[in-house]
């Protein structure tokens, strides 16, 4: 059984650095997507970053532009964990924030960032950015 499981949100000033967490279970990392999705009420879902491995077993990520340069994904195999450090945070980047997952068909390039249909879906974190 597919479980996602965030923590790391809470409220920080414009500037600041959060990192978020999101422990797996029942899949292998290696066999699917992972997504980060963003959501302020009242707005649709907003993908942000994706994870995936590829053919070299080496794992890659992708980012919208908003967020490219301050945001960085990093994964613990060990731990089964993805993490999504986010830094130079600014009010826009308020939200609950969503890890996702899907298994990713065979020779799927890449992962697109902007997705937000995963299979899977976390229970969310709150990020507020404010001063």
């Amino acid at each position: 059984q597919v479980q996602l499981v965030e923590s790391g949100g809470g409220s920080v000033q414009p500037g600041e650095f959060l990192t978020l967490s999101c422990g797996t279970s029942g899949f292998s990392l290696d066999d699917y997507t992972i997504g980060w999705i963003r959501q302020v009420t009242g707005k649709e879902r907003e993908g942000v970053a994706c994870t995936y491995t590829s053919d070299d077993l080496a794992y890659y990520a992708d980012f919208i532009d908003s967020v490219k340069g301050r945001f960085t994904v990093f994964r613990d195999d060990a731990k089964k964990t993805v993490s999504l450090h986010m830094t130079t945070l600014n009010p826009e980047d308020t939200g609950v924030y969503y890890c996702t997952a899907i298994r990713r068909p065979s020779r799927e390039l890449g992962c697109n960032p902007t997705r937000v249909d995963y299979d899977y879906w976390g229970q969310g974190t709150q990020v507020t950015v404010s001063s």
